[in-house]
């Protein structure tokens, strides 16, 4: 998994509230296992037109989407099923950070396990940085892992919290199994001291 420390990035607002995972992959794209290409399917029906094309009108495929690496959504992002591809479409796109007031259980799961950092904020803390973005949209935020805060270009920070597990996992590229691997001398050491007294 790839190591997360902080991040500097402009952000694509999405500020619409219950997105759930059929709306961020469709059920149709989950026949693979692969996660290759997802990200020509993240918001597929919002995203394209019937007839396949890009539909204009959608935050993504504006110019000033391009290359950002934060997604600022609204309340309770990721509802509904617990596919692990909604994740795997997100990162495919290029998203590595996604900001919220809250996330679904099973997507904040998810999305940590695989590398991406679902964001929570305080409601008066989000509010402050959607009307940064909707003042300039181009705004660059730094999202710092390690001191918990998303810093605003006018030094502002917005703090979050996130469990020590999952903190540390990030921190250090390492999921769930990588993380016990690297016990390995320590869980050794014990299983010997419990056979000697045994």
């Amino acid at each position: 998994m790839k190591q997360f420390s902080t991040l500097t990035s402009h952000a694509v607002l999405l500020p619409v509230n219950d997105i759930d995972t059929d709306q961020i992959i469709p059920a149709r794209f989950l026949k693979v296992t692969d996660k290759a290409g997802l990200g020509a399917s993240l918001f597929a029906d919002w995203r394209y037109q019937p007839d396949g094309s890009p539909n204009p009108d959608f935050v993504l495929n504006k110019p000033e989407s391009q290359s950002a690496q934060i997604l600022v959504t609204g309340h309770n992002f990721g509802c509904g099923s617990s596919r692990e591809h909604a994740p795997w479409a997100l990162m495919g796109f290029g998203f590595q950070a996604i900001i919220s007031t809250k996330f679904a259980d099973i997507f904040r799961n998810n999305a940590l396990k695989n590398g991406l950092l679902p964001v929570t904020l305080e409601p008066a803390a989000y509010e402050t940085l959607i009307a940064v973005l909707k003042q300039d949209p181009q705004t660059k935020l730094t999202i710092d892992l390690a001191k918990q805060i998303v810093s605003l270009p006018d030094g502002r920070s917005l703090s979050f919290p996130i469990d020590a597990f999952s903190k540390t996992c990030l921190l250090n590229g390492m999921d769930e199994l990588e993380y016990l691997l690297s016990l390995e001398t320590q869980i050794t050491a014990y299983e010997q001291k419990l056979a000697l007294s045994g």
